[in-house]
């Protein structure tokens, strides 16, 4: 189950919109800014009904 996520990059500060599979479960996983290319370093956390609980993001060199 995909469900969209708003997520501002922690680089450039831009914000902007990805899809998260909900149906995997907690993930760790990288994916690059679509504004300043960088990689993001991104936490899910997915709640009892296969929702999305919680997302954070991190810099990929901190």
């Amino acid at each position: 189950m995909l469900e969209p996520a708003s997520l501002d990059c922690p680089y450039c500060g831009e914000q902007f919109e990805t899809m998260v599979d909900c149906s995997g479960g907690n993930q760790d996983y990288i994916e690059d800014c679509p504004v300043c290319c960088r990689p993001i370093e991104i936490h899910i956390e997915i709640g009892l009904n296969q929702e999305l609980g919680s997302l954070t993001t991190r810099r990929d060199d901190d």
